[in-house]
């Protein structure tokens, strides 16, 4: 990451808090406010009802007055007084204690509220941290890959340019030979440099779900063979033998034919990268009842366990040491066997070569 770009990003987050702090602030303010108001209400609700029972004591006792007048009972008349202030010493405590039961219950509503908002919170608080760890982890990967890209383009570029100033300066009438050598040297060039526009195209289609199973009956066997003539030759150059098993005659199956093509041939690709001259890669095709499992094996250097999953991430390989390639082969492969309803998974060991696994269903679901 540029330092133009790391200067681009900080205010954007700065931005983004300073906007979320306004936010809850003026959430704090709109519940302290909603609260205020529900408070008042059901305290001027409580008020009316305590008027109300007040008007009713108050009728009840001047009937019982009235009908007392013609009582002659001096003790009973003393007695009334007491009685009805010891009845409302008791209704000033009932709605003191109610009062305060009140009060308690707000304050305890308010701090589960608090309570509650913070937890909400702090849960949003952490998944933005996570989406920042992801977008921070994801520019890093574009960045790398970027340069990745770069440096294989120069490379290619640079082959190309010199096999052009070679062509160029080549005096008339010099032998053919070394005219079809430098054409045949640009020719790999161009053919690299598509592959690899290829590549990241096909990734971005798939990132933005645009990848088209176009499939139809085909022969898997005959792909095998296919993979075999093309990856021949190179192959041989590296000095690594290349065998193929499958059942003879037809395999019929529903598949994309170029995707499937293309997965054996990234698997294949890889193999011959990390297999040392006087090694072997193997194709095997093994039907099943319901699925076709494609397998490609190799004598060369192996993959440890902890990355056996992720190698099929995307832009798997940024960033390690032994940097063959940009990453992305394997997850295409993953993404069109997933397309097909298949499943991709490898077994490996350090030093023992590796194995690529791969199924689709004989019959691809619509």
């Amino acid at each position: 990451m540029d330092a133009k770009e790391v200067v681009g990003e900080i205010p954007a987050r700065i931005e983004t808090d300073t906007s979320l702090r306004e936010e809850r602030e003026k959430t704090d303010q709109q519940l302290a406010k909603r609260l205020a108001t529900t408070d008042l209400a059901a305290d001027q609700v409580v008020e009316l009802a305590r008027d109300r029972a007040d008007r009713v004591l108050d009728e009840a006792r001047q009937k019982a007055d009235a009908s007392s007048r013609g009582d002659d009972s001096a003790k009973e008349s003393n007695a009334l007084p007491a009685a009805r202030a010891a009845e409302d010493e008791v209704l000033t405590e009932e709605r003191a204690g109610a009062d305060d039961r009140l009060l308690e219950k707000r304050v305890e509503q308010r701090l589960e509220t608090t309570e509650l908002l913070r937890l909400e919170r702090e849960e949003t608080d952490e998944r933005l941290s996570t989406e920042r760890g992801h977008s921070d982890r994801a520019v890093a990967s574009r960045d790398d890959v970027l340069a990745m890209v770069s440096h294989d383009m120069r490379g290619i570029l640079a082959v190309i340019a010199t096999s052009a100033d070679l062509l160029i300066r080549m005096p008339p009438g010099q032998a053919v030979d070394r005219t079809q050598v430098e054409a045949r040297r640009i020719r790999r060039c161009s053919e690299q440099m598509g592959r690899l526009i290829g590549d990241l195209l096909d990734v971005v289609g798939m990132e933005l779900g645009r990848l088209h199973v176009e499939a139809s009956q085909q022969d898997a066997a005959q792909l095998l063979t296919e993979t075999m003539e093309n990856l021949h030759a190179t192959a041989t150059a590296h000095g690594i033998e290349m065998t193929r098993e499958a059942p003879a005659g037809r395999v019929a199956a529903t598949f994309d034919r170029n995707r499937i093509l293309q997965v054996l041939t990234n698997l294949v690709g890889n193999a011959i990268k990390f297999t040392s001259a006087g090694g072997t890669v193997a194709l095997r095709l093994t039907p099943r009842a319901d699925v076709l499992e494609f397998t490609v094996t190799d004598t060369g250097c192996g993959i440890a366990a902890g990355d056996l999953e992720a190698i099929f991430e995307r832009f798997s390989q940024a960033g390690y040491a032994d940097r063959r390639g940009l990453g992305l082969g394997l997850y295409i492969a993953r993404c069109i066997v997933d397309a097909h309803g298949g499943k991709i998974w490898a077994e490996s060991e350090p030093g023992k070569g590796s194995a690529f696994h791969f199924t689709i269903p004989r019959i691809n679901p619509a």
